[in-house]
């Protein structure tokens, strides 16, 4: 981490903090990798020890992240005091580590009014447990889908992590640093959440505000702003698709003149790139929740379970049904 630097001076009342991160299984290593490095970095720059922490889990042993790292856990699941601060970090196949304990342990120990967090699909498991009702929170865009259909008493936020209260929560990767670094800062000051993402070679801070998923011209990889306009759109209503014609209409095109765009840059027509957004967030509900069949068609817009049996065998080569046997929530390969 380079050479030796002067401790940096800290701001407000310097106390030792306790984070106690529980790692479920198949938890994303760079989401917790990226929290316990910034308390790490922050006592080094200080010069004192601010930060304390302990790797927890159901049973206690060892626990294997997603990418096959196998760590020793500290122990079971603790008692907490009010000062701890509880950061879940999950990962793939996140419903198979939500158990009764588990549950039961997180809605007794915030009963203490301690700080509740989690990072990647954590999120998840905080809003199964009930502590989310009501408050902003941050999921991995890639999941965001099938939470908003479950969990629709949680406001969910869009951006790298959110802040409500004594519940905090990031997205996933790198998005756990940009939560440290706002903590520090509230903990011990600018300065030293500056030092740690030196440290780190972490040059554009992120805020509550910062949004996850690149822009749509970066993603399409087209700098056309009535195609992104078009895109926007489409991806904003996908339980009540809006026509080609209407579309063309709001962005003050012709009919044609859209189809020539959508051609043009994407080689497709829009009603079928519009067709494959749909496909998309109905495979994303099929592999991570229990919704039905039906109900995952009416949430992205077919009329009938058949139009949209034959729409979605013709895209994935499956149907629906076999997709859920075999990647379902409970069965994930």
């Amino acid at each position: 981490m380079g050479h030796e630097e002067p401790a940096v001076e800290i701001a407000g009342a310097v106390k030792t903090r306790r984070f106690v991160f529980v790692l479920l299984p198949n938890f994303t290593l760079i989401s917790f990798a990226s929290s316990v490095e910034c308390l790490r970095i922050a006592n080094r720059m200080a010069g004192r020890q601010l930060y304390t922490w302990s790797l927890v889990g159901e049973g206690g042993g060892t626990v294997t992240a997603s990418a096959g790292v196998v760590f020793q856990l500290d122990g079971d699941l603790p008692d907490l005091t009010r000062d701890d601060t509880v950061i879940v970090c999950g990962g793939l196949r996140v419903r198979d580590a939500i158990t009764k304990k588990l549950m039961g342990w997180l809605r007794r120990e915030s009963r203490h009014a301690l700080t509740l967090g989690a990072v990647c699909t954590g999120t998840q498991v905080l809003a199964e447990a009930g502590l989310l009702d009501d408050r902003r929170a941050a999921i991995h865009w890639e999941h965001h889908d099938s939470f908003a259909e479950e969990f629709d008493e949680v406001i969910l936020s869009k951006s790298v992590f959110a802040i409500d209260g004594n519940r905090i929560s990031a997205a996933g990767g790198t998005a756990s640093i940009d939560l440290m670094l706002k903590l520090l800062a509230e903990h011990h000051g600018a300065d030293l959440a500056n030092a740690v993402a030196d440290q780190l070679i972490y040059s554009s801070i992120r805020t509550d505000q910062d949004q996850q998923r690149l822009s749509v011209p970066t993603r399409i990889g087209v700098r056309h702003p009535k195609l992104a306009e078009v895109i926007h759109k489409m991806e904003a209503h996908i339980e009540e698709p809006i026509s080609p014609a209407t579309l063309a209409t709001q962005v003050g095109m012709s009919t044609r003149q859209l189809e020539r765009l959508f051609r043009r840059y994407l080689n497709r027509s829009p009603k079928r790139y519009y067709m494959e957004l749909r496909l998309q967030k109905a495979r994303n509900l099929l592999m991570q929740t229990d919704m039905s069949v039906i109900n995952v068609a009416l949430a992205c817009g077919f009329a009938s379970p058949s139009h949209f049996s034959k729409c979605y065998r013709a895209h994935y080569e499956t149907t629906p049904y076999r997709e859920r046997g075999s990647h379902g929530p409970r069965g994930q390969a």
